[in-house]
């Protein structure tokens, strides 16, 4: 691979497939007019009034996991042009994601506009956890509860923004929202979809099998 490869956005592997299927050029103008190494105005703006972000991570070995992520509206904070942070409340205790930036700190985020825009926003970067105090400490003028009163976060995320991208509106579906009383960060079984595939169902462990097993008593067979 030549030199100016490396000074290319982009992986190897899809560097190799832009020459085999004569896309380079395309890839060139790409990179060229969209690809960015920080968060413009518009981003800034873009990432400050969504209210959901997808976060791809993988472990050390390269296993991977997409999880879902929503607050209020900028929930998401745009720290600096090159730095977000978001707020990790009390969740299925497995902390599958944290647990791949524990392994591996690379992330990919996508910031998705269902409902004005219709357009989306990939930001790849670098992400460490934070405890509440480190963060505080790091960042003393972010609020630590702003996103949702009333329940403290148990950890932060910060990113530090490696590349910033586009993806196109070409097959973006427009979604009407809907007012929901939603209970951010809540603990309620039923209000977080409880057994909605019918797994623990399949398992023989109905509501009231799981509901003895937290309370420590024996299963009945």
């Amino acid at each position: 691979m030549d030199d100016a490869a490396h000074d290319r956005p982009g992986s190897a592997g899809e560097h190799a497939l832009q020459e085999s299927h004569g896309s380079r050029e395309r890839a060139d103008r790409f990179y060229r007019e969209q690809v960015a190494d920080h968060l413009n105005g518009h981003m800034r703006e873009f990432v400050g009034r969504m209210e959901m972000v997808f976060v791809g991570s993988a472990d050390g070995g390269g296993e991977c996991d997409v999880t879902f992520r929503a607050g209020p509206p900028g929930f998401v904070r745009v720290l600096d042009p090159r730095t977000l942070a978001w707020p990790e409340y009390r969740g299925n205790g497995v902390m599958a994601s944290a647990g791949n930036i524990v392994e591996n700190g690379h992330v990919g985020l996508l910031f998705m506009d269902f409902v004005r825009d219709l357009v989306g926003l990939h930001v790849n970067g670098g992400a460490q956890l934070l405890s509440p105090s480190e963060f505080a400490e790091w960042h003393p003028d972010e609020p630590i509860d702003a996103d949702v009163p009333g329940r403290r976060p148990e950890r932060w995320v910060t990113v530090h923004v490696e590349e910033a991208y586009i993806h196109c509106s070409k097959h973006v579906p427009r979604l009407m929202p809907v007012p929901r009383n939603r209970q951010w960060g809540t603990d309620d079984r039923k209000a977080k979809g409880g057994d909605a595939f019918g797994v623990a169902a399949s398992r023989g462990l109905g509501a009231h099998a799981r509901r003895a097993l937290r309370q420590g008593a024996p299963r009945l067979s």
